[in-house]
């Protein structure tokens, strides 16, 4: 009996031993490039460092800055639009596609229509900005001259800080939207068939059927694909750096932009981490209220 329990307890530490073992990799990576660089911002943010002089303490007038500096306040509402815009765009056009493609019965259609609408995702960003720069340009651009042909003037799509924002909204469609249509085409494949089978049986329509079985089931694929949105979209930096600059004006610069261009442009990296802290509260912040608002719609009732 004694030695069955030493026995017992010796296989039990090794199996703690080799969990520790497979955690290992995945805890260093997330300490080195996670956790310390979150305490080294936290604490540059009570700093005054520009990279050729020794940080020097300087207490709360980073913080004390962040409530006077109105360009700030600008870019975190240039930010709140680009989430208000891009993450229904994106969460109802993947879901639209993604139902479009499930509903075919061709095997090659389906393959077809998932690499078309997928690839764009795989191009980088960077030169696919040449392409949308050329068919955005207010003069030369491909776009105004089809516009022109129909009669309608010309729009100046990277050039007004009212269109810059349909304009983002055009590149962010085409260059990401194949990931969400990835996310919710695989939900749709993970519900059972025979719940939508014994709907038909019992006469329900096609929008009963999308409304009552479908998009519930689909809904922890739903919260997912918000939540990383939103993250995305509150640190959003590929379109507005690449196709304007945060231009024109400050009419697209958002937040990360702004943290990007006061750390490496300003040499301000004390004040720009004091930012970086700002947009890791919000994004806190909106997480934890999806998470917790969640519970009101999403469904994970898979039986």
């Amino acid at each position: 009996m004694v030695m069955k329990k030493t026995y017992r307890r010796s296989y039990q530490s090794g199996e703690t031993l080799a969990a520790y073992g497979f955690l290992f990799p995945a805890m260093a990576l997330y300490l080195l490039f996670t956790l310390v660089p979150i305490v080294w911002v936290v604490y540059l943010s009570f700093m005054r460092y520009d990279i050729i002089t020794p940080a020097r303490f300087v207490g709360l007038r980073n913080w004390q800055r962040l409530v006077t500096d109105a360009r700030m306040w600008l870019t975190i509402k240039n930010t709140a639009l680009f989430v208000l815009l891009l993450v229904p765009m994106h969460t109802i056009m993947g879901t639209a596609l993604a139902l479009g493609v499930n509903a075919l019965k061709n095997r090659a259609g389906i393959y077809l229509y998932r690499t078309l609408y997928y690839f764009p995702t795989l191009v980088t960003s960077a030169s696919v900005t040449i392409t949308w720069v050329y068919l955005l340009s207010t003069d030369t651009g491909v776009i105004n001259y089809y516009l022109r042909l129909l009669g309608v003037n010309a729009v100046p799509w990277l050039a007004s800080s009212f269109w810059v924002y349909p304009s983002t909204m055009l590149f962010s469609l085409w260059k990401f939207v194949g990931t969400y249509f990835l996310y919710f085409f695989i939900g749709l494949q993970n519900i059972d068939q025979g719940l939508i089978d014994a709907a038909k049986i019992d006469g329900a329509n096609a929008w009963q059927r999308l409304k009552n079985i479908t998009l519930p089931m689909l809904s922890p694929t739903m919260l997912f694909v918000i939540i990383t949105q939103l993250i995305g979209c509150i640190q959003i930096f590929e379109e507005p750096y690449l196709l304007t600059k945060g231009g024109p004006g400050d009419a697209s610069r958002s937040i990360s932009l702004y943290i990007y261009e006061t750390a490496y442009r300003s040499q301000q990296y004390g004040y720009a981490s004091a930012v970086s802290m700002v947009l890791l509260l919000i994004i806190l912040a909106v997480t934890l209220i999806q998470i917790r608002g969640s519970n009101m719609w999403v469904n994970y009732d898979r039986e």
